[in-house]
């Protein structure tokens, strides 16, 4: 089965290698246009120590983008996080089809930071779906699914890395089996449970500390390390890492600093508190809070945001 893998990063060179180590044929990669000031793309390079070939097309649009692909003879396109918008013309080139990973259980959180979202909003389930993209985003007919927990000391990152990484490349494989069996479904989504949500920025992870402990908690760990929830110390930013719930009545008005240590700088909420290990200001490196605290002068009492 002629395979061409359309991704892009590590996770995309983790798909890579894992079907390359398995023996199965690559006969292609597509990797996203270069970025200015950006590192190379660790698929591209591990595809051009293959001397496979490589391409990187601005758009996905365009017919001739579609006939180099088409010329490939393609049986299957592997797509391993992939941010541009792929229309069904190229998608329906090979001959089995395309399939694709999305780090959520669709209908569940489509769009480009389902990982953030569950986090943020509280939820304690999640999970992967590979599925056949078709021309919505993240619409089209569900190959197979993952389900995992996501425990309370779980961040962004911890739960990409550790577990929705690993396991997304354990499902590729599995889906590839499933293609090449002549036995992947495809389920159609439960338009009725459908949910969307675009980019986690910067903007959508502001805290505001008269909101419940809880909420705070779920807000910070679930942009960290990206984008980085964050309050305010004398106008500027301060971003929030490595967070802990403290429960039980406040001590304080909310966003005061009740106490500075070696365990993290701990905030006052609406109730409970807030422990964060490392803070990030505006214009500088992330730092343990007690060494930021001892840097930049703040002390218990200051109110943040």
């Amino acid at each position: 089965m002629r395979i061409v893998i359309h991704g892009q990063q590590a996770f995309g060179k983790a798909v890579f290698d894992a079907l390359l180590e398995r023996g199965e044929e690559i006969v292609a990669v597509y990797v996203a246009p270069e970025k200015e000031g950006r590192p190379a793309d660790p698929l591209k390079e591990a595809a051009l120590a293959r001397d496979l070939p490589v391409h990187q097309p601005a758009s996905f649009k365009k017919p001739e983008v579609w006939e180099t692909f088409r010329a490939l003879e393609p049986d299957l396109c592997v797509m391993a996080f992939v941010t541009l918008i792929v229309p069904e013309e190229f998608l329906n080139i090979p001959s089995m089809g395309s399939i694709q990973y999305h780090p959520s259980l669709l209908p569940h959180h489509r769009g480009p930071s389902s990982i953030n979202w569950p986090i943020i909003q509280g939820e304690t389930r999640t999970g992967l779906s590979i599925f056949w993209p078709d021309n919505g985003l993240d619409t089209g007919p569900i190959l197979l699914q993952k389900e995992l927990a996501i425990a309370e000391e779980d961040t962004l990152g911890s739960l990409y890395f550790d577990r929705l990484f690993p396991l997304g490349v354990e499902a590729v494989l599995e889906a590839v089996d499933l293609v090449k069996g002549g036995n992947a479904p495809k389920i159609a989504q439960d338009e009725s449970q459908a949910s969307y949500e675009g980019w986690c920025t910067a903007e959508d992870v502001a805290i505001d500390w008269r909101r419940p402990a809880p909420e705070i908690h779920n807000l910070i760990r679930g942009s960290d390390p990206q984008p980085g929830a964050w309050t305010t110390l004398k106008a500027e930013r301060l971003r929030l890492y490595g967070a802990t719930r403290i429960t039980g009545p406040a001590e304080a008005p909310p966003g005061t600093v009740t106490a500075i240590g070696g365990d993290g700088l701990t905030i006052a909420a609406s109730d409970g508190a807030i422990r964060a290990a490392k803070l990030r200001p505006a214009r500088g490196k992330k730092l343990a809070a007690a060494a930021f605290a001892a840097q930049s002068g703040l002390t218990v009492g200051t109110v943040l945001g």
